[in-house]
């Protein structure tokens, strides 16, 4: 899908939104992105390091392919 049209997309799903808290996170996102801000450096050393394991866990092939997970648990 181009990005002009995911863009579309995106504008017409948040037209209709009424989650505040989503609203509220998106508005936390832009804000972040333009001001060039890190979020690394807003997690705690706890979540850093669940990330690093996540990564490491890749690196060294530990995953699972979604299709597997869709169709283990039907969903």
């Amino acid at each position: 899908m181009a990005y002009d049209a995911i863009k579309l997309e995106l504008i017409e799903w948040l037209t209709k939104l009424e989650d505040v808290e989503t609203i509220e996170y998106l508005k936390v996102v832009k804000g972040l992105k333009s001001s060039g801000h890190d979020w690394w450096v807003d997690l705690a050393e706890e979540q850093k390091q669940g990330i690093e394991r996540g990564l490491q866990d890749i690196d060294m092939g530990r995953v699972t392919p979604h299709k597997e997970v869709i169709e283990k648990y039907g969903l």
